[in-house]
């Protein structure tokens, strides 16, 4: 009589059956993950694509910005000059027009002053703020005493007017004695400076009058 073990080839199909299930499985789950973590790369080479052109953007837009900015600065910067410009000739015109009222004023004075038979020769400023040098001839030394009197009652000179030096001419020809002279006078009338030193101020310590 003749046996034939069947289950023995049973078991050895379903061993061999099992391991080809098992190897599938863990070819599967290689797969998966490589596509998951390929899957992974992609992503992140899109995100940093992304990330990098909105930073270009970004920076091309702050370019931008930095031109229009800086195109402003240059127009402030030259209106700012434009502007100092204009106020140093303000105050040019301003100063001009101080220096020119204070001459017409002394000249007006010393014109009204003059009394008759006196007549000047030169009149120079001197290092001295506000301060004039007069020459002049006269008939007699009462006209140049006369000439400070009135210089000094007609408020735009200071007190008191000097006259530094005077002396007689005897070869006047057919006018007689002329005495020629020099007077020293510091005017304070309009656009000149009221500030003037006195003689009994200390070195520079100059005090202050108001103006006539």
């Amino acid at each position: 009589m003749i046996r034939i073990n069947l289950l023995a080839g049973e078991r050895k199909a379903k061993k061999k059956a099992v391991a080809f299930d098992t190897g599938k499985q863990t070819t599967a789950a290689a797969a998966c993950i490589l596509l998951a973590t390929l899957g992974v790369i992609l992503w992140r080479i899109w995100a940093v694509h992304v990330a990098g052109v909105s930073m270009d953007t970004r920076i091309a837009e702050a370019q931008k910005e930095t031109t229009r900015l800086h195109s402003i600065i240059v127009q402030v910067q030259q209106y700012e000059q434009r502007k100092a410009q204009l106020q140093q000739r303000v105050t040019l015109i301003e100063q001009l027009r101080r220096e020119q009222i204070g001459p017409v004023h002394m000249l007006d004075q010393i014109s009204l002053s003059l009394p008759p038979s006196l007549w000047l020769t030169e009149m120079k400023q001197t290092a001295t703020p506000n301060e004039v040098l007069i020459d002049g001839r006269s008939l007699s030394i009462t006209g140049v005493s006369d000439f400070v009197m009135n210089l000094e009652q007609s408020g735009y000179f200071q007190k008191s007017v000097e006259i530094v030096n005077s002396t007689t001419d005897t070869g006047g020809g057919p006018q007689g004695e002329v005495v020629k002279f020099q007077v020293k006078a510091v005017f304070k009338g309009p656009g000149y400076s009221s500030v003037v030193p006195t003689p009994a101020a200390k070195p520079g310590a100059p005090q202050l009058k108001p103006k006539g």
